[in-house]
C-alpha cells in the first residue's frame, strides 16, 4: 500500500495503479497510471508534486457542475491535456441528490451504490470520456492521471477497466479497486463528515451510514460487470463495441504500458 499511495496535503485518494502481474507475464508500468480524488483543495506544494510526475494527460470524470463548484488548481506552466465531458444541465449530481433526499442508513446507501454502478458504463457523457482517455493511452507517453470527486467510483470503475484490457488478474484489480477503503481514513472523517450532512439535509446519519456511503465495497463493481455481461456479453465486446477500443488500439495501449 505505501509503495502505491502518494501522500499530498490536500487531494485525497491518490494511488499509482500500475505495477501489477498480467496474465502475459508482463506488470504494468509503474509511474503511468494515477488515480486521485478532486484537485480543488491542492496546495502550492500538492502543486509541485504534480508538477513532478510529468502528467501527459488528465481525466476529469465529474459533471460539468461539480468541476464549477470545485474548479481544479494547476501549477503555473501546466501543459497536460485535459480530457472532460458530461451535459451541463444544471442538475444536482446523483449523489448529492440522494443524500438530500434519501434515508441516510447504511442499507439505503449500499443499494444506492449498487444501482449507481449498473447504470455507469452506459452513460453517455462517461462514455465518451472513456473512449478519449483510452485513444490518450495509446498515444502518450506522458502519466495519465484520472479522478472525479472522491476517486473511488467513476474513478474506480474506470481504473478496474484499465486493469481488465491490460490483462490484470481479477483478484489484483478488485484489490486494487478496494485500497480505496485504507487511502481514505473513513472511519476517522465520519463525524465530521456526519455534522455536515445534518447542517445540508437536517437529517442525521450515523458514522456507519456515513462509512458505507463514502466507502467502496467488491459488490458495487461486481454489479457494473454483471449489467455489462448482460448488455455485451463481456468486457471485452463492451470495451469495443461502446468504448471504442479495437484490437489495434488495445494492442497500443498494452505495448505502451507493459514492462
Amino acid at each position: 500500500m505505501s509503495s502505491r499511495l502518494h501522500v499530498f496535503d490536500a487531494i485525497d485518494n491518490f494511488r499509482d495503479y500500475g505495477d501489477y502481474a498480467t496474465a502475459a507475464g508482463t506488470r504494468v508500468r509503474p509511474g503511468r497510471l494515477l488515480r486521485s480524488a478532486h484537485h480543488a483543495r491542492a496546495s502550492d506544494a500538492d502543486l509541485e508534486r504534480l508538477k513532478a510526475l510529468g502528467l501527459g494527460a488528465v481525466v476529469d470524470l465529474r459533471r460539468p457542475g461539480e468541476r464549477r463548484d470545485q474548479p481544479s488548481r494547476r501549477h503555473a506552466g501546466f501543459s497536460a491535456a485535459v480530457i472532460e465531458g458530461g451535459v451541463d444541465d444544471g442538475a444536482e449530481a446523483p449523489h448529492i441528490a440522494f443524500l438530500k433526499t434519501e434515508d441516510l442508513t447504511p442499507a439505503s446507501g449500499r443499494r444506492f451504490m449498487e444501482q449507481t454502478y449498473r447504470g455507469l458504463p452506459f452513460d453517455a457523457a462517461h462514455l465518451d470520456v472513456f473512449a478519449r482517455y483510452f485513444r490518450t493511452l495509446g498515444e502518450t507517453d506522458g502519466a495519465v492521471l484520472i479522478h472525479c470527486a472522491a476517486g473511488k467510483d467513476r474513478t474506480g470503475f474506470l481504473a478496474a477497466l484499465t486493469h481488465h484490457l491490460l490483462g490484470v488478474g481479477r483478484d489484483d484489480l478488485i484489490e486494487d479497486y478496494l485500497l480505496t477503503n485504507a487511502a481514505v481514513d473513513l472511519a476517522g472523517r465520519a463525524p465530521a463528515i456526519a455534522k455536515q450532512l445534518h447542517r445540508m439535509t437536517g437529517r442525521v446519519a450515523s458514522d456507519e451510514a456515513v462509512v458505507a456511503f463514502l466507502g467502496v465495497e467488491a459488490a458495487y463493481l461486481e454489479a457494473a460487470f454483471a449489467e455489462i455481461a448482460a448488455r455485451h456479453g463481456s468486457l471485452d465486446a463492451y470495451l469495443e463495441q461502446a468504448v471504442g477500443v479495437d484490437a489495434a488500439l488495445r494492442d497500443r495501449i498494452v505495448g505502451r504500458l507493459s514492462a
